[in-house]
């Protein structure tokens, strides 16, 4: 069939990886940063022109990175809120990641809609910062005149698929990226125009919705352009995801995904309820502590990076000499705690070691997320597999305690562009599909990824004496606090 390439555009930088569209292999890739002036120790900026992206996309693609390519996959950062006027200019930067000046405009909306559980039953989630439906709420409060004068709204990788098939009349997103909007419902699969309304205060044109195999469409130089996705969607897919699989992503939150057959209404909120890049469905619980529990800890003990600290949690023993840390540093999600703090107890005198504390802090941060992968298995999602990602995944005391408090087969992968190989594969499968050798119900089989395979067996008893100790102490400090 030839050559494919993947684009993942994320929030820092652009990478294209060029894959054999039979198995996958990567056969050439590029890099670019975003040309976004961020002084060193700064917060990234909320506010992005979508040029710049461009702009990286161009810079990666460099060198005749893409000659052969037959199609093109886009995965593009989530949330990325791009306002275009009538004429399809943008009314202003986009607005990117977890912006906190929407963190009262969430609360709005959740009032507006009458609480939690109705946006659930609505659209699978309930308003966060970063969601575009509380930007279009704080667009509407802090600049109305931009406001009123937005009439489309696109999304990253919808406005990367549009830039290069050369800006048509047609706009197009997929199911993944439309699913974590909070106007677009995962369970109906359509859109809630009545709740884009709400938050903006007029009607505007979205982009039409189409399947994971389509074609978005053809660029004027021939090349095929696939309905492109959100990051997530993409990793999961370049992964090789299917039933039973989990991935438990550690960075300075966490996040727990698995795939479903079907959407999943969750009026609590802890679920999440996103369209994967298939058909299927992606529901996500997030905890608001992961990495940032472990890299606290190492500044508490004097520790300069997280080696130290997991080098020094392996001289210590499963269940820390009983100390136990609830890691709620940032307040937290799963469970809804928003403004409490972390918890350590269990200190005795032969427990207040510094491996046991460091021990501690990799225990907490896993037992939370075992949490997680709780709420998702208490709706009746199969976990029997679980992908473990992030940097912190290549720690010891990370793959040591994991298999064991999880209960479950885990999976560390190595290091890989999976967002833009995900891409990638779309693109192949919608090629295939143009070219009439491709079921489009079925994507193509790629080979999987290289991985580490770290199984629970004789320390799951062990495992689960420590997650009894840990949700013991939750259980005591914040009473009713967790319903999985």
């Amino acid at each position: 069939m030839g050559i494919v390439a993947g684009l993942d555009s994320s929030p820092d930088f652009t990478r294209i990886v060029v894959c054999d569209t039979d198995t996958g292999a990567v056969l050439r890739q590029g890099y670019a940063p975003h040309p976004v002036d961020t002084p060193d120790g700064a917060a990234r900026p909320s506010d992005v022109d979508p040029q710049a992206w461009l702009l990286s996309l161009g810079e990666a693609a460099g060198g005749g990175l893409l000659e052969g390519v037959q199609a093109i996959g886009v995965s593009a950062q989530q949330n990325a809120l791009i306002p275009l006027d009538a004429q399809g200019n943008t009314v202003r930067p986009a607005i990117v990641g977890g912006d906190r000046r929407a963190q009262v405009a969430a609360a709005d909306l959740i009032d507006a809609l009458g609480g939690r559980e109705a946006w659930a039953q609505a659209v699978g989630s309930v308003p966060q910062a970063a969601q575009p439906v509380t930007k279009l709420r704080w667009l509407a409060k802090a600049e109305p005149e931009n406001a009123r004068r937005t009439a489309v709204l696109l999304q990253a990788h919808d406005w990367l698929v549009w830039q290069l098939l050369g800006r048509p009349a047609r706009r197009t997103t997929d199911r993944g990226g439309a699913s974590g909007t909070g106007y677009w419902s995962a369970a109906t699969g359509g859109y809630r125009p009545d709740l884009v309304e709400l938050a903006l205060g007029h009607q505007v044109m979205l982009p039409e919705v189409i399947g994971p195999s389509d074609a978005a469409g053809t660029t004027p130089e021939g090349l095929l352009i696939s309905a492109g996705t959100g990051e997530t969607m993409a990793a999961a897919f370049g992964l090789g995801l299917g039933f039973g699989d989990a991935v438990v992503s550690l960075g300075a939150s966490g996040s727990v995904m698995a795939v479903h057959p079907e959407a999943l209404a969750d009026t609590s909120g802890m679920i999440t309820s996103l369209a994967d890049a298939t058909g299927m469905h992606l529901p996500v619980v997030t905890t608001l502590n992961a990495v940032r529990t472990l890299r606290g800890t190492a500044e508490l003990l004097g520790l300069s990076d997280l080696e130290s600290l997991s080098d020094l949690a392996m001289k210590s023993t499963p269940g820390s000499h009983g100390l136990v840390m609830l890691p709620y540093l940032e307040g937290e999600r799963t469970p809804n705690l928003p403004h409490t703090a972390g918890t350590l107890a269990g200190l005795r005198r032969e427990s207040m070691k510094a491996e046991h504390l460091a021990r501690a802090a990799f225990e907490g941060m896993l037992c939370g997320l075992a949490d997680a992968l709780d709420v998702l298995r208490g709706r009746g999602v199969e976990v029997r597999r679980i992908f473990l990602l992030g940097q912190a995944a290549e720690l010891p005391a990370v793959q040591a305690a994991a298999p064991m408090l999880f209960g479950a087969q885990v999976v560390v992968p190595q290091p890989a562009d999976y967002a833009a190989i995900g891409a990638a594969r779309q693109a192949a499968w919608a090629l295939g599909v143009s070219q009439g050798t491709v079921d489009p119900r079925t994507p193509p089989v790629w080979q999987g990824a290289a991985a580490q395979v770290l199984e629970p067996g004789e320390e799951l008893a062990v495992g689960q004496a420590v997650r009894q100790q840990f949700m013991s102490v939750r259980e005591q400090t914040h009473p009713g606090a967790f319903r999985a």
